[in-house]
């Protein structure tokens, strides 16, 4: 097993990764590999600074975008940094490389009008109790998708309104759950008749509903419901963030909500709170708006 299938092995097992994030990591230290062969400098564990600054040169000049880069970088620096941890290596070569800045693309959100004729799908219709329940679910907690395609029963407490879900990196959190989302999850189970360790959404032939299912299904129930966004699950997500920070302005709270590991990943709603505060004040300042030119 050489180096990269052994760290790959070490995200599988003991960091517990998502199959679509060590599928990136792979993807990324297999162009590692691949560039270090071609380019004649052999063993990627011998790579120097200057070699991985060639190798990131290299892709771009590929075409890759900055945030490609950015992605091919992080798993550098992560596999060299796991290399030093077990002594193999004595410095990382990646530490001080820098990727080019991605243009900063802020997420999409509903409003809170559209997030309210989102959710409230008809319930007398077939699958019309779950459908409500996983969009309620959705835009009440801010769960992931594999995080809401995994629940079961036992990990609701529609008593005291909390759901227990399992996040990135295996680390466990508990999230508050909104009236309507408990009223519509008691009902979607009342009319299931299903016990503590079913799944919450089961899929064909009993186990978890699968990601692209849920996908699809939030697409056409958007559609039915005049809504013309690209509506998906992590719309909802950043609906939910971008809603209870515009409320609460509390970061810390939200970033706890969300799961993030690091605040700087949830700061990207200031941003969103920050353009509706912008249009408020145009939109009610009386110096905000320059007089018509006669």
């Amino acid at each position: 097993m050489n180096a990269v299938e052994t760290f790959l092995d070490h995200l599988r097992v003991e960091r517990r990764m998502s199959a679509h994030t060590l599928d990136a990591y792979q993807r990324d230290l297999a162009a590692l590999w691949l560039w270090a062969e071609e380019s004649g400098r052999g063993d990627v564990m011998a790579l120097q600074t200057e070699d991985l600054r060639a190798f990131i040169a290299a892709e771009r000049r590929r075409g890759l975008t900055p945030k490609s880069l950015q992605r091919r970088l992080s798993a550098c620096r992560s596999f060299y940094l796991w290399q030093v941890k077990q002594g193999h290596l004595a410095a990382s070569p990646a530490a001080a490389i820098r990727a080019p800045k991605a243009p900063r693309k802020l997420p999409q959100v509903l409003d809170p009008d559209e997030a309210k004729v989102l959710v409230e799908v008809p319930t007398d219709v077939p699958l019309g109790l779950r459908d409500r329940a996983v969009l309620e679910l959705f835009y009440s907690s801010g769960v992931r998708l594999s995080e809401l395609c995994a629940l079961r029963w036992r990990d609701l407490d529609l008593d005291d309104g909390l759901v227990t879900v399992l996040g990135k990196g295996g680390k466990q959190r508990i999230v508050p759950l909104g009236s309507h989302a408990r009223a519509a999850l008691r009902e979607w189970r009342a009319s299931t008749g299903a016990g503590n360790d079913a799944q919450v959404f089961p899929g064909r032939g009993g186990g978890p509903i699968t990601p692209r299912a849920v996908q699809l299904r939030i697409r056409q129930l958007a559609q039915r419901q005049g809504l013309f966004k690209r509506v998906h699950p992590h719309l909802l997500r950043h609906s939910f963030a971008s809603h209870i920070l515009e409320s609460s302005g509390d970061l810390r709270g939200v970033q706890e909500l969300l799961g993030h590991a690091d605040i700087a990943t949830t700061q990207i709603y200031t941003h969103l709170d920050f353009q509706h505060l912008a249009k408020v004040y145009d939109a009610a300042h009386p110096r905000a708006k320059r007089k018509k030119q006669e």
